[in-house]
């Protein structure tokens, strides 16, 4: 017990001494808002205050920057409506001649698997082969025939692979 009261009835004590000095209103003119802190909550035009004033420090900071300078190659546009291109839809992707080999013979060839190979060389082969061909790495409509080149390459090499174990 402290003073003739228990913890519970000090610690008590202390926040309704708290509560107090928070009520308490400050001075006229001193503001205690921590900058950037009310980012989040808005105000009633549908913008938060203190969002409006790091925009402007933002803004302000890139001001220093050196402006642009036009790109003396690069032509002159009119800016009228009569002068704007129509934006053209993204042409079509065309597939590589490597995705159109999908037979064990053409995929072997493209590996160039020999008797000499040892396992390192085999996985290195599979990575190469990866980087090329992997489902991940083409274009949505060319997948399928990614992942049927990348099932028929990961079976040669584990075949080759497990032949190294066999002949010894």
């Amino acid at each position: 017990m402290l003073l003739g009261q228990s913890i519970f009835q000090s610690v008590l004590t202390r926040l309704k001494e708290e509560q107090k000095d928070d009520e308490e209103t400050p001075p006229e003119g001193s503001d205690f808002r921590i900058q950037g802190l009310g980012a989040g909550f808005l105000t009633p035009d549908g913008r938060p205050e203190a969002a409006k004033a790091d925009a402007g420090s933002y803004f302000d900071y890139l001001s220093d920057w050196p402006a642009e300078e036009p790109d003396a190659q690069r032509p002159q546009t009119d800016a009228s409506p009569a002068a704007v291109e129509v934006e053209q839809p993204p042409e079509k992707p065309v597939m590589p001649a490597y995705l159109k080999r999908l037979s064990e013979e053409e995929i072997a060839e493209d590996l160039a698997i020999s008797p000499k190979d040892t396992e390192a060389s085999l996985n290195e082969k599979r990575r190469q082969f990866a980087k090329l061909n992997h489902p991940d790495r083409t274009e949505a409509e060319f997948r399928d025939n990614a992942t049927a080149r990348m099932k028929t390459a990961n079976l040669l090499i584990d075949r080759a692979i497990s032949s190294l174990y066999w002949r010894r």
